[in-house]
């Protein structure tokens, strides 16, 4: 009968090789657990950029934006256009205003009767999320004035339209501004009128 002795040195190498075995499988259970943040890391990162560039979108990307036929814009409003409350002109450059308020319209104005110089705009209408966009006349919706009055800043915006004969709605939309005519609509309590401004 033959007995096999093992030396202390091989049970020591042995017990090494264990070790060290031991050792890598920590090793890459750790490797694994430190890929998997990173995976989650940029997993996340991707996601942020993603809303990032969601949230700086332009308006046309959520489709409510202002309708723009494909004709020519119209030229820009020139001369004297009257009304019986009061005056507006214009010098061509689709910019500069000078308007004359009479009694009736200054108090629809909310202005002290006088002439009055500054800017005009015409405008979309609110179109949510984004609000009202400068857009060609022949398709707004609203009239922006800025002038300056005694000194001050003045800024207001006004619906344009016209209203129906027994005053129950007022129409608004395309060619209610044309190169001849700027009809702005108002509301008294429950009924609509409308201040026509007429090219001279």
């Amino acid at each position: 009968m033959r007995i096999k002795t093992t030396s202390l040195m091989e049970v020591s190498i042995e017990g090494k090789a264990d070790h060290i075995s031991f050792l890598k499988r920590q090793k890459g259970f750790a490797k694994e657990k430190t890929m998997t943040r990173k995976t989650i890391l940029k997993a996340f990162c991707l996601i942020m950029m993603i809303l990032l560039c969601c949230s700086c979108t332009g308006p046309d990307d959520n489709g409510n934006y202002p309708y723009e036929p494909d004709t020519p814009a119209p030229d820009p409003h020139e001369g004297v256009f009257i009304s019986d409350w009061g005056m507006m002109t214009f010098n061509g450059d689709g910019e500069s205003i000078t308007i004359t308020v009479g009694p009736e319209l200054a108090e629809l104005f909310e202005l002290p009767q006088g002439e009055y110089s500054g800017k005009y705009v015409f405008l979309s209408g609110d179109l949510p999320p984004h609000g009202s966009f400068p857009i060609r006349y022949d398709v707004a919706h609203e009239l922006q004035l800025d002038l300056e009055v005694n000194g001050k800043a003045y800024s207001k915006v006004f619906d344009v339209g016209i209203a129906a004969e027994d005053g129950s709605s007022g129409t608004v939309g395309v060619d209610i501004v044309t190169p001849e005519r700027i009809p702005l609509l108002f509301r008294d309590d429950d009924l609509f009128f409308d201040v026509i401004f007429t090219k001279e």
